[in-house]
């Protein structure tokens, strides 16, 4: 995926350029079985694995339903201003149905419409964010899948809490991205009950995660890294100092385990996007409307280990581990 915004010239000169072209130039997906050819416009806040993955699961759900697909798929760099260019950019093209991966670029595209279908996915809190008013009753033009396991905070408290030496977890995170704020929130309810504390640093854009990182040395004794996209998107940053301090690094999903993540209670983001887009099918197929679709939740939940990791940062594997975890190298 190219991380470009295009003028509505240039994008209108790729659209014309044949069916089954996309803005990205390699996104278009179709089963070529003559019916009619659907514009889905994708609008991501940043590129980072989960989320990524979460739209390679999206496309594989329509290509399997045997809807041809043409993807104008546009990425926001972590710029809210750029979120809601794109979405509006949506609009007055005319797309059959706006694909909104994370919170910002729901809420962007929620503000632009309220008659273009809208279908979400790797958002944690949609009720709190606005964006559905139930999640048995959406609304009318927008559903999706949420990125929140209801056991993944507390369960991987509990083994902070447990398991690890120390009782200082340290977090980085962007306060001005709702879908973080509503999960530190989920840790603090959590920590009530344990003899953890949390030390709080934040950041405003991925070149500040180092340095955020950074401050948490000496006053923390690991790190706990959530499903925040502006962070996620400068994990690397995060891990070097974790694997130079000895600390271990807890994180929010699958994808930041296998970057070098010590440990993640998590589900695999292609699930939830493949959820998306069989909604999205039922949406541009005329069987259901947005309205009729329970936002749904992740179904699998697992807790995923790397070993390498857990030697970077000076953590001893426990074989009663091996009962409740799956490990990678």
């Amino acid at each position: 995926m190219k991380k470009l915004i295009y003028s509505a010239g240039l994008l209108s000169m790729l659209l014309l350029s044949g069916c089954g072209s996309s803005a990205s130039g390699d996104e278009a997906n179709g089963t070529g079985n003559g019916e009619d050819t659907y514009k889905i416009g994708v609008t991501q806040l940043v590129e980072h694995p989960s989320l990524d993955a979460a739209f390679e699961g999206f496309k594989k759900a329509l290509e399997e339903e045997g809807l041809e697909v043409e993807y104008d798929v546009q990425i926001a760099q972590g710029d809210q201003n750029n979120n809601q260019t794109i979405a509006n950019n949506f609009v007055g093209d005319g797309v059959d149905l706006i694909f909104a991966n994370s919170t910002p670029s729901a809420l962007s595209a929620l503000n632009a419409t309220s008659d273009i279908p809208i279908i979400f996915t790797s958002v944690t809190d949609p009720v709190g964010a606005e964006l559905v008013k139930s999640v048995d009753e959406p609304g009318e033009n927008i559903t999706g899948t949420i990125d929140n396991h209801p056991d993944a905070i507390p369960n991987t408290v509990k083994f902070m809490d447990e398991e690890i030496d120390g009782n200082s977890v340290g977090v980085v995170y962007n306060a001005g991205e709702q879908n973080s704020v509503a999960q530190i929130d989920l840790v603090k309810e959590a920590m009530k009950s344990t003899d953890l504390s949390l030390v709080e640093a934040t950041v405003s854009n991925s070149s500040e995660v180092k340095q955020a990182a950074e401050s948490l040395i000496g006053k923390a004794d690991m790190i706990y890294i959530i499903t925040d996209n502006t962070v996620v998107s400068a994990l690397e940053s995060v891990i070097q100092v974790a694997n130079d301090e000895d600390l271990p690094l807890f994180v929010g999903e699958l994808d930041s385990v296998s970057r070098g993540g010590f440990a993640a209670y998590g589900f695999n983001y292609d699930d939830i996007g493949y959820e998306a887009g069989i909604m999205a099918a039922q949406v541009l197929k005329g069987e259901k409307q947005p309205s009729e679709l329970p936002v749904q939740y992740p179904q699998n939940l697992k807790l995923l280990i790397n070993k390498n990791a857990a030697a970077e940062m000076g953590v001893e594997l426990k074989t009663e581990w091996e009962e409740i975890a799956e490990f990678e190298e």
